[in-house]
């Protein structure tokens, strides 16, 4: 009933429920989807919108405190800054400049000749401290031309050369350069060439420090004297006289614009004059740091057109055993003692020792002497030649026996040559290689006196010659100045080596002859007319000898006394000593042959030049010393 009432008597209402009915039935699904579908959108939508809104809130949000966030920033950097700065200050206020190095502050002692040509030096460092007025002003400019060229107006650093350095260290790279002459000095003389960060910071505070507190001129002169520019030479100064034979104030503007080329890599170019590829090399340098320094108006456009690459002596250069090292060490024991130092100061002292000895003779004999001086010879015998029998009778009087020597007999020579009147000592040859025989015959050598002392018997001689007769093995060196006073009427002169100590442009000790009567000037011309041997010889002459074992021969007028010691001996073998042997049959000879040399070489004239017409204050009056023909 309900089901027809439903089906047929639904009528239109029956249909509508049917209707109803089967929407809802058969389409409820898509009816619920469709349903859903537009509350899911919808629900997207709301999402969005809230996110658009939050976005926009944020935004307005972010723009109303961007400068609030700014400022914030900003404390936070100047806070930041504030502290570095800070800490730098503290860290400035709390640097000290730091000594120098106790080896940049060792110098070496150079020794020089009566004309100031190079004998050699003494000392752990070849380093001389000179003041920067010795330095010209156009190597200064050079130094700074090739160094630093903002020198004279930078703060004592360069931040790129620091954080190109910086950098260098972080990535592993290579090292750099570029540093301030300030910087340079800092990190040479005063702090390790570590290369680190923290030893980086370090020199530019240091170095700002140093700019602030010292002038540049104190600075460059650090500087110049610290510097290594190869050869071994530590300083300008040093360097000048390794590269050139010349104190630094005697520079070239070439020769300083070389030297300063040369700090760049100083143990490559140090090899400059002797390798062409080095050498090309420099001078490419060297044409560029001149044409820096005509740009600055260091120097003109004629001093630039007008230089030439300078030519070094040559490297590596020979070392100063040989001879010459006796003529330091008497040098150095007078100069110590003028001082009143040891020989260990005076070496690490920084002095310049001028001597009295002239090179030039001093080379002259001891090439003359190298024929005999110090060498061994083997068995010799043999008839003589007549030249050798006239030279020999002319040199010693008479004639010498025959001689046989057999075994190895070493023949020693010394010779001394000095200034009467006044005690200069000019030659002072002790022996042939300083290396093999230390020990100085010239000066400290006992030579057996013989007859060279008979022109002196029965003579009233006062002191230092009062016990000269009984004397005998007197040294070449005190027999010569026992001569010397006979030349000087009398006068004796104590003899010297040392003429002037300098240091640092400063004279420390200037030499004055000391001289005292030792004999009576009647006494003095009676040795000297019994010497005279005439006009066509030397004004005076006297050979003496100990039998065959040696042979003297002095020379001597108003201006020089030269004595020439000759003696043999069979040297020292195990423990053996050494004994004395006879002097071959030509030792006579050979003393003519040197001392004629040597004499030659030492007193001489200019031509039209009177060697009486330049006066010494340490000879009496009317009495001159020698023109040195070296001069």
């Amino acid at each position: 009933m309900n089901a027809v009432d439903v089906d047929t008597g639904g009528g239109v209402g029956g249909t509508g429920v049917a209707v109803t009915a089967e929407d809802h039935g058969s389409g409820g699904s898509p009816g619920r989807g469709s349903g859903n579908g537009r509350h899911s959108a919808g629900g997207r939508g709301r999402l969005m919108a809230g996110l658009r809104r939050r976005l926009v809130k944020r935004r307005i949000r972010i723009r109303r405190t961007r400068g609030r966030r700014l400022r914030r920033a900003l404390v936070v950097l100047l806070a930041l800054l504030a502290n570095l700065v800070g800490a730098a200050v503290v860290a400035y206020h709390l640097t000290k400049i730091p000594e120098p190095h106790p080896e940049t502050a060792m110098q070496s002692t150079v020794f020089v000749d009566d004309h100031g040509d190079y004998l050699g030096r003494r000392g752990p460092v070849d380093r001389q401290e000179i003041p920067l007025s010795q330095v010209p002003r156009y190597v200064q400019e050079a130094v700074i031309a090739a160094e630093n060229r903002s020198f004279r107006t930078d703060t004592g650093i360069s931040p790129k050369a620091i954080a190109r350095a910086a950098w260098s260290t972080v990535s592993g790279g290579g090292r750099q350069g570029g540093s301030t002459i300030t910087q340079q000095y800092v990190k040479n003389a005063l702090l390790s060439p570590q290369q680190s960060l923290s030893r980086k910071a370090r020199e530019a505070l240091i170095s700002i420090k140093l700019d602030r507190t010292r002038s540049k001129d104190e600075i460059l002169r650090g500087y110049l004297n610290t510097v290594y520019f190869g050869r071994g030479a530590a300083g300008i100064q040093s360097a000048a006289r390794n590269y050139f034979g010349v104190d630094a104030k005697d520079l070239t503007v070439s020769q300083g614009a070389a030297l300063a080329s040369v700090i760049n890599i100083p143990s490559y170019y140090e090899k400059a004059g002797s390798d062409p590829k080095v050498t090309a090399k420099l001078v490419d340098r060297w044409e560029w740091v001149l044409d820096a320094m005509a740009h600055s108006g260091a120097i003109t456009s004629a001093q630039r057109a007008a230089a030439r690459f300078p030519a070094f002596r040559f490297y590596p250069p020979g070392d100063t055993d040989g001879q010459r090292q006796y003529l330091i060490d008497a040098a150095a024991s007078e100069a110590a003692d003028r001082l009143g130092i040891t020989e260990d100061q005076l070496a690490r002292g920084g002095y310049t020792v001028r001597t009295t000895f002239d090179l030039t003779a001093q080379d002259a004999t001891a090439e003359l002497a190298a024929d005999g001086a110090d060498k061994k010879t083997g068995e010799k015998t043999g008839e003589r030649t007549a030249e050798e029998k006239a030279a020999e009778e002319k040199a010693g009087g008479g004639k010498r026996a025959e001689v046989k020597t057999t075994g190895d007999v070493r023949v020693h020579t010394a010779v001394v040559a000095l200034v009467p009147g006044d005690g200069a000592v000019r030659v002072l040859y002790g022996g042939a290689d300083y290396a093999g025989q230390p020990f100085n015959d010239a000066r400290d050598g006992a030579v057996e006196a013989g007859t060279a002392l008979e022109p002196f018997s029965g003579m009233r001689l006062l002191a230092p010659l009062t016990d000269l007769t009984r004397t005998a093995a007197p040294t070449p060196l005190r027999l010569a100045s026992a001569y010397a006073t006979a030349a000087a009427h009398g006068v004796y002169a104590t003899p010297y080596t040392v003429a002037k100590i300098t240091r640092a442009g400063r004279t420390l000790y200037e030499a004055r002859p000391r001289t005292r009567t030792a004999m009576t000037r009647a006494d003095a011309g009676m040795i000297t007319k019994l010497l005279y041997s005439g006009a066509d010889a030397l004004p005076a002459i006297h050979t003496g000898a100990a039998g065959l074992r040696t042979l003297w021969q002095t020379a001597y007028d108003e201006h020089l006394t030269l004595t020439v010691a000759l003696f043999a001996e069979h040297p020292a073998k195990g423990k053996k000593a050494a004994l004395p042997a006879p002097l071959p049959y030509t030792a006579g000879n050979r003393s003519l042959s040197v001392s004629e040399g040597v004499w030659s070489k030492i007193v001489g004239s200019a031509e039209g030049h009177d060697p009486a017409a330049e006066p010494n204050p340490g000879l009496p009056t009317g009495q001159t010393k020698p023109i040195l023909a070296t001069r």
